[in-house]
């Protein structure tokens, strides 16, 4: 299916139009018939030859319902421009063009109505001239009548080869579907229709519901059926005018304006950071914003030249890239803006804002992964599919590090790198006895947004290990602590197995803290159970069972070692955990590698 829309003024015959080349009333109200114009969005349908079906969402021209025709252009990707051949070039359709401009439409087709009752070239030629320096400049233009009939043919062929070149959808997309009608029927309950831009809506899915004025967010609706067309189908694939009966949400939440996307997919923002057409400075502080059939109020603040940052009094489904149009309500005139950020950060520091104008200034709303982790050095890889950016399954730009879901520039990881030695160095000079600094303490020393991402900054002589960091300070030890472990290495000098005592080791002053930064330096190797013995003394033990029988009891490899159950098991229960021993079902062990002999 294609969606096309009209736009012109009122009553200059879009609705006669729409219900020629269709043969259905897009005027569904009884007070549009009784008034003469359509007051709400009309849509009919039908099929041309070569390109299928084609919708044509008929929009209000009178300026009271400005912000509803709105909702019809802006998710339509082709525009039916009607002008009347016995009237002047019109203020709404002034408005209507600088809409279709704004939002970057290019391909429509001019159609001049009452051919029959006036000479069609005045107003074919004022109308071109309106549309040279807009985006709809160059479009086909022809004279018609949809009393007589005359150029109906002519016009269809030329909607044909526009809609022809409408460039297609992504049929996978994620689901962002702006509700431009809720209503509710006897028998199946809420209905909402709206236009599906990309992506494909089918009975049984469930989609997330846009968070509501009061800020209620995570609500969901389960779609029931699908109509397209008028008819039931399994499925709708966008671009496609579509109906959809869904259960789960009051029909409040869902009322004109309301948004429905694919869940966990869209990432739901009130603060934007925009490019403006114009001078951001120059447009009023309290605009409107029109994105797809939704409208809310917004704070403006400029930022710099074209930028700008909105506050918006609602949540809304954004991506950089999307189009939208910012619109004075006093003036009635409007802007289009592109979204370039919409989770931007904080403007705290004076001039920060303008700051950020020349962060932005290369920005105009391709997204790009490279781009947004240069800009922001650091940031959620599920944040950027969220706001658009494509990320690719395979490898990334050179430039970045992926650490779990973070994209990180590797500027940024040399920066970080950089400090944390001094980090570490501080942490060590100052708790001589903590055997190494805690990962989240570094992280947070940093200002890492994550301690997943410590892990690779580590580099020598830093190390890491039981998360803790250690540096090359640590194996320099305070005084008391170097003289105790002195004592014991000349204890254990003829004896590598007699353990010292837990009061021994107190008699040196080895408390926990002590034993832990010895460990941690090099010069005590520590077992459960507060056994301390010398670095080593697991290889030397390992080369001294190798003389045993294999495979030998904990017994047997008490003698051969010559010391208690104490030490004999908490050292066992190591080579088991380093792979030196293998331990049988019966409790005896055997050697996995035979080492050398010692000297």
């Amino acid at each position: 299916m294609h969606v096309v829309a009209t736009a012109g003024h009122v009553d200059h015959g879009k609705s006669t139009l729409v219900r020629a080349l269709t043969g259905m009333d897009p005027d569904r109200l009884k007070e549009e018939h009784e008034r003469g114009l359509s007051i709400a969005l009309g849509y009919c349908w039908t099929a041309l030859p070569d390109v299928g079906e084609v919708a044509f969402v008929d929009v209000p021209g009178h300026e009271r319902f400005i912000a509803t025709t709105l909702s019809g252009i802006g998710p339509v990707p082709g525009v039916l421009f009607v002008v009347a051949a016995d009237d002047p070039w019109m203020p709404q359709a002034a408005e209507h063009l600088a809409a279709l401009d704004a939002l970057g439409v290019d391909r429509g087709v001019l159609a001049v109505t009452r051919a029959d009752l006036a000479d069609p070239g005045p107003a074919r030629a004022a109308a071109l001239a309106a549309l040279a320096g807009t985006s709809l400049a160059g479009i086909p233009a022809v004279a018609v009548s949809g009393r007589t009939g005359e150029g109906m043919e002519e016009l269809r062929g030329l909607l044909v080869r526009m809609v022809a070149s409408l460039p297609l959808p992504d049929p996978h997309s994620d689901v962002r579907l702006w509700v431009d009608r809720c209503f509710h029927v006897k028998g199946a309950g809420t209905v909402v229709t709206g236009t599906l831009p990309a992506g494909t809506v089918t009975i049984g899915d469930t989609l997330e519901l846009a968070p509501g004025r009061d800020g209620a967010a995570g609500r969901t609706v389960r779609v029931r059926g699908v109509q397209s067309l008028g008819r039931p189908v399994e499925a709708a694939r966008g671009v496609a005018r579509v109906a959809l009966n869904v259960a789960g949400a009051a029909d409040t939440d869902l009322r004109d304006g309301g948004v429905l996307v694919t869940p966990d997919r869209w990432l739901f923002t009130s603060t934007v950071d925009v490019r403006v057409a114009g001078a951001a400075a120059e447009l009023p502080q309290r605009p409107l914003l029109h994105l797809g059939a939704t409208s809310t109020a917004t704070r403006l603040r400029p930022l710099g030249g074209e930028t700008a940052r909105l506050a918006l009094d609602r949540r809304l489904p954004l991506r950089i890239g999307d189009r939208a149009l910012l619109r004075d309500p006093g003036s009635r005139t409007v802007w289009g803006v592109t979204v370039l950020d919409p989770a931007p950060p904080a403007l705290r520091r004076r001039g920060a804002a303008g700051a950020r104008a020349a962060e932005l200034a290369d920005s105009h709303g391709a997204p790009d992964l490279a781009d947004e982790v240069r800009r922001r050095r650091v940031v959620r890889l599920s944040l950027l599919r969220r706001m658009g950016v494509p990320v690719p399954r395979g490898g990334l730009p050179d430039h970045v590090v992926a650490v779990g879901d973070w994209a990180i520039a590797v500027a940024q990881i040399q920066a970080w790198r950089s400090r944390l030695g001094s980090v570490v160095e501080e942490f060590e000079s100052s708790r001589p006895l903590e055997p190494g600094m805690p990962v989240p303490a570094a992280a947070q020393a940093l200002g890492l947004p994550d301690p997943e991402i410590l892990p690779v900054l580590v580099a020598e002589p830093l190390r890491l290990a039981a998360g803790r960091l250690t540096g090359r300070s640590r194996a320099v030890l305070p005084p008391t602590v170097a003289a105790a472990v002195q004592q014991v290495e000349q204890d254990l000098a003829g004896d590598p197995f007699a353990a010292p005592t837990a009061d021994r080791l107190r008699e040196l002053g080895l408390d926990a803290k002590a034993v832990a930064a010895a460990a941690a330096a090099g010069r005590l190797l520590r077992l459960p159970d507060g056994v301390v013995l010398l670095p080593g003394a697991d290889t030397l033990a390992a080369q001294r069972l190798a003389g045993l029988p294999q495979p030998f009891t904990t017994s047997d490899a008490r003698k051969a070692l010559g010391t208690s159950r104490r030490v004999v098991l908490p050292l066992l229960a190591l080579l088991d955990r380093t792979g030196r021993t293998r331990r049988h079902p019966d409790d005896r062990r055997s050697l996995c590698d035979i080492p050398p002999a010692e000297a």
